[in-house]
């Protein structure tokens, strides 16, 4: 029979799938999505931009490191249920507070992100005494302690709390990329490091599904409360199109691969470097979907070089993710999609349409990009058959 432990981790008989919970844990991060694009939308501005940055980071690394532990212990014992529970209930008062987090919710929003990752290790932490992954548990947990320093004195501090909590964040992200060393402790070895890829290429194809169905959504609603007329049909259908678009460039090939890709690769490279990734990605579907308010709001407007910038920036930087995610799995570059970067920037620089115009072009340049992409796939398979 096995050890209280040893019934808290997951076995290697344990379905890889996500589990409900996992699943509803998500839920949390559409409330979070919702409220950074609209944080955005209301301040276009370089604070604005580093703000949400800083917002959607800290949400994300929840996300993360619940998925890890989701990969890590067993989805069904009731411990780590009701810590999937927690991080969920955490998640959407980060969420809540977003639109004020600078403001007067700043210390909900970092007492939320502390509490979840505080709760998390202290769980496991205690539960797995005696065992040696105790000590990874351990590490995990004293990070996040240092971290929640920086978090909490800035959600007290609000002139302070900007460079407070890029503090914190860089604890946060570098710690599972140096393997979390602690003093009389050392570093978390790659054995305990290991993620499922089955699990977790699932489980990010899952939240790039929802960060889509936030730019879908945002779509139907900006497209709802418009006149419905010729203008703001064409936006509305441009960015339903790049909302295929960009999921079809996200799941061929490289999306594909990740699962096999993280098995046989260093997981303190891979396993971390895809959150890195990823994070990008998201950060450009959230700008995507603060473009597709203002094209379909105001497809005729010209002459709004902000709106222009946040139109063509949604794609940009997901391509930026998506060239890199390549590259790391592949270890080599995308020309056509560096292409259509500086397709994009230099767009920026110069365009002055409508912005429906605009948002043509953001969306012209994706489409090639896919085109060009299933050309090559189809070009290296037949040359495999020869």
């Amino acid at each position: 029979m096995a050890s209280r432990p040893e019934r808290l981790l997951r076995g290697s008989d344990s379905p890889l799938s996500a589990s409900f919970l996992e699943l509803f844990f998500d839920l949390a991060f559409v409330l979070a999505l919702s409220q950074l694009a609209a944080h955005l939308l209301h301040d276009l501005s370089v604070v604005g931009a580093l703000h949400a940055a800083v917002l959607l980071t800290g949400v994300w690394w929840i996300w993360v490191t619940t998925t890890w532990f989701a990969d890590w212990y067993d989805p069904e014992s009731p411990a780590v249920r009701w810590l999937l529970v927690g991080a969920a209930l955490g998640s959407l008062l980060t969420g809540a507070a977003i639109p004020q987090a600078f403001d007067g919710r700043g210390l909900l929003f970092a007492g939320a992100y502390v509490s979840v990752h505080i709760a998390r290790g202290v769980v496991t932490a205690l539960a797995l005494r005696g065992h040696p992954r105790q000590s990874r548990a351990l590490r995990i947990l004293c990070w996040f302690s240092v971290s929640a320093v920086p978090w909490l004195v800035g959600g007290f501090l609000p002139e302070w709390r900007v460079p407070l909590w890029l503090l914190a964040l860089a604890i946060d992200l570098t710690g599972p990329r140096l393997g979390w060393p602690t003093p009389l402790m050392g570093r978390t070895g790659p054995q305990e490091l290991h993620l499922a890829g089955e699990h977790f290429a699932e489980r990010y194809q899952q939240i790039m599904i929802i960060a889509l169905g936030e730019l879908v959504l945002v779509a139907g609603l900006s497209y709802a409360d418009s006149d419905l007329a010729l203008p703001q049909t064409a936006a509305f259908l441009l960015v339903f199109a790049a909302a295929v678009l960009i999921g079809l460039l996200y799941v061929t090939p490289a999306g594909q691969r990740l699962g096999p890709a993280i098995e046989h690769a260093d997981p303190s490279r891979l396993g971390v470097t895809t959150g890195y990734l990823h994070l990008v990605m998201i950060a450009g579907l959230v700008v995507t979907a603060v473009g597709a308010e203002l094209s379909i709001a105001h497809p005729l407007r010209t002459g709004d070089t902000v709106a222009v910038v946040v139109i063509l920036s949604g794609p940009l930087l997901f391509l930026v993710g998506r060239i890199l995610f390549s590259a790391a799995i592949h270890r080599r570059l995308s020309w056509p999609r560096v292409a259509a970067l500086v397709v994009l920037a230099g767009a920026a620089a110069v365009v002055r349409l409508p912005l429906v115009a605009v948002s043509a072009v953001a969306t012209g340049v994706v489409l090639v990009v896919v085109v060009l992409d299933h050309a090559g796939i189809r070009s290296y398979r037949h040359e495999r058959t020869r």
